[in-house]
């Protein structure tokens, strides 16, 4: 019953996707359990690059099922978009699975994400406008609209009109726009329903018989742990739980059945919207780590905020998630200084702290406490063991493995699929 978790240890954008796909052609079904086209995942197979926001990195596994599970809020339009891009790239996406439990992102969902960000301003959370955070916040209010709603107009109709009562009061009488037709609404989400039938499934069912038959399967979190809504940086947070607990209840599988929780770890640290970051960078290094590394968001477009390794973040990340190994990503990056910092602990009015604050208020104060590694020069693209590593190269990976509570099971240094060393194995 080996059943993997696999999710970023950070704010995010850690390389989640090469990591699930390197082990997709070892595992025979793939689930995004949270998130929606909020995430973003670069894979490069040989010289070809797939940029996804949606759908599973599994998909481009022959041979994986790739799951968009109940957890997980879905544009129609995106999915769509995406599997077209696909299949004219000549991937095989006729194995999806899509929860018929999955929460639809609706266009009214998009509006109201967007005018809302604009309406606060200074106080904005640094959303990506793509109506995720206002489709869970109708799903806990209880007037969202599912996949399966898709195949019953009538009741489609009625979750749209309790929907709209309350957002074109807002609409109108606060934010100046026009009301929404539900209609249009109904009209335009019905237009979906032919052509993702063939997807939608009882994705529990499945995957549980999955499990019970003996087959692999990967859960893959979008974002990463210091978004998650509860354990994160609130209220500059996504809308789910990223964390390894999310995954059991975003795809309906109980916690006896994770068998392994991998975190992913960039060498630096990276962030995409607004909130505390306490190594951020504002110099030539920060400047040179967004350059090299290519830090320029797969969803967004946006540059992300750059700084050194946060040790402290790591450890929160291995306690929260029950995390069992990392997978360290983009050590080429760091290539070429002569010593590279690495956040051990935080000074907080004049105190050495080293876990994260619980307080908002500490954890935004929080200064970072630096401890210098030795860099090295030498190129390590081409490694293909821990050996062949330059040995400062070696004691950095060492150092951040004790600093971070769990074992580094392999380490990216390249972008490609092959550019990865791996030290244990993760099956």
């Amino acid at each position: 019953m080996p059943a993997l978790v696999l999710l970023g240890a950070q704010w995010g954008d850690e390389g989640k996707g090469k990591a699930t796909d390197l082990l997709g052609g070892s595992v025979d079904y793939v689930v995004r359990y949270q998130g929606g086209n909020n995430a973003g995942h670069t894979v490069v197979v040989g010289d070809q690059k797939y940029a996804l926001h949606l759908l599973p990195s599994g998909i481009l596994s022959p041979g994986c099922t790739p799951v968009i599970g109940n957890g997980v809020v879905v544009d129609p339009s995106v999915l769509l978009s995406e599997l077209s891009g696909l299949n004219e790239r000549g991937v095989d996406t006729s194995k999806l699975l899509i929860s018929g439990n999955a929460h639809i992102i609706t266009p009214y969902n998009v509006t109201v994400d967007k005018v809302t960000e604009r309406f606060l301003g200074k106080r904005k959370i640094g959303t990506t406008g793509r109506g995720i955070g206002p489709t869970y916040a109708d799903k806990i209010n209880r007037v969202g609209i599912r996949v399966q709603d898709l195949y019953d107009e009538s009741i489609l109709t009625q979750k749209v009109e309790a929907a709209l009562d309350v957002k074109n009061q807002i609409l109108t009488k606060l934010y100046n726009r026009r009301a929404i037709a539900v209609s249009q609404v109904v009209e335009e989400l019905l237009g979906y329903a032919e052509k993702i039938e063939p997807y939608v499934a009882d994705t529990v069912l499945v995957l549980n018989q999955a499990l019970e038959d003996d087959k692999v399967v990967l859960f893959e979190g979008g974002q990463g742990t210091l978004l998650d809504i509860d354990h994160g940086t609130y209220p500059f947070v996504t809308s789910s739980n990223p964390t390894a607990g999310g995954a059991c209840t975003g795809a309906g599988v109980g916690p006896t059945k994770i068998s392994r929780v991998i975190g992913i770890l960039k060498a630096y640290t990276t962030r995409v919207g607004a909130g505390p970051f306490p190594t951020e960078l504002f110099d030539e290094d920060g400047e040179a780590l967004r350059r090299i590394g290519g830090e320029r968001g797969v969803t967004t477009g946006r540059d992300r905020r750059c700084g050194w390794f946060d040790a402290v973040i790591a450890r929160y990340a291995t306690r929260v998630n029950g995390l069992t190994d990392f997978f360290l990503t983009k050590l080429d990056v760091l290539t070429g200084w002569e010593q590279i910092p690495v956040c051990v602990a935080y000074e907080i009015d004049g105190k050495r702290v080293e876990e994260l604050p619980y307080s908002q208020t500490d954890f935004h104060h929080a200064k970072p406490v630096y401890e210098m590694l030795p860099g090295w020069s030498e190129d390590i693209s081409k490694a293909k063991s821990f050996s062949d590593l330059p040995k400062n190269a070696q004691n950095y990976v060492k150092a951040l493995e004790e600093m971070s509570g769990a074992p580094i099971s392999a380490i990216g240094v390249g972008p490609g699929r092959d550019e990865t060393i791996e030290i244990n194995s993760f099956l």
